[in-house]
């Protein structure tokens, strides 16, 4: 249909701008070279890429650099100068300003509470809200999305571009399931060599135009620990889920991928308060 034809002529000219973004993070981003690198009029480029992804680039760029910085805060053991000389930031006290105001602590406070002791911490002091542990059953899902190999910390770009897709296919609605599945143990294999599937559950399968594919995802037993904060704490939740609770629970794991499913969107919450359920395959 010439309506399709039109929007992955789009969607293909996004997925350049938001490979372009990600490629040079460290850089000043030049707004008329994007629209180069989109191959559309600078006079009204900006508009279409804030149409179809709901942001202005400006907002794009700094989400992902505040991203990057929380993740290397308390993923990595990169000094702060260090952290702040990659972050676009032009000192420090720019990037405490503008980290502080979108996750509400300091970037010191914020490595502090992140590490994987403070998590245990606050569940033997009772304050466990943020990791409660259910035992659920799932039916087989179809998922439409993207395959992504690298960092998992880097997904978000294959949701960008899925996001724009969704947008444009009307796949979204407030009964649409964000997910991702996670095929590989990021402590074994080298984090290039990762994989994994940025998705959305469909409701009503169809064949997705390239470069989205479709997977089945086969139900089972999970278990599902509900996390409230930024997604670069996700993996200080895991060790807990893994090296706390299922010791504790008597569970036993099941060979298939772990997955988490997105209940809210980081363009419209502050990272403290975005929620993720992880799904843990068990027996």
């Amino acid at each position: 249909m010439p309506e399709n034809r039109t929007i992955h002529k789009y969607q293909s000219r996004m997925d350049r701008v938001i490979n372009y973004i990600y490629a040079h993070l460290d850089d000043e981003i030049d707004l008329n070279h994007l629209a180069e690198v989109a191959c559309m009029s600078p006079y009204h480029w900006h508009r279409i890429y804030r149409g179809f992804s709901g942001e202005t680039i400006a907002a794009t760029v700094r989400r992902l650099r505040l991203h990057r910085g929380a993740n290397q805060l308390i993923n990595t053991n990169l000094s702060l100068s260090e952290i702040v000389a990659q972050s676009g930031y032009g000192s420090l006290s720019a990037f405490s300003r503008a980290f502080s105001a979108s996750y509400q602590v300091p970037p010191a406070r914020y490595r502090e509470n992140g590490n994987a002791a403070s998590l245990v911490a606050k569940t033997i002091e009772g304050n466990a809200e943020m990791y409660d542990v259910t035992i659920v059953e799932t039916d087989t899902m179809i998922m439409v999305g993207l395959f992504h190999e690298g960092p998992y910390a880097q997904i978000g770009k294959a949701f960008e571009k899925l996001n724009i897709f969704a947008k444009k296919m009307g796949m979204e609605n407030p009964n649409t399931k964000t997910m991702a599945l996670y095929y590989d143990d990021p402590d074994i294999l080298p984090a290039g060599e990762l994989n994994s599937f940025a998705g959305l559950v469909e409701q009503n399968p169809s064949d997705p135009d390239e470069p989205f594919e479709r997977i089945e995802v086969k139900g089972g037993r999970f278990a599902v620990m509900r996390f409230k904060g930024a997604y670069a704490a996700l993996p200080k939740a895991y060790d807990w889920l893994y090296g706390s609770w299922l010791v504790q629970s008597g569970q036993n794991l099941r060979d298939a991928p772990c997955l988490e499913a997105y209940l809210n969107n980081p363009r419209e919450v502050s990272p403290s308060d975005l929620l993720t359920d992880i799904y843990m395959p068990i027996e």
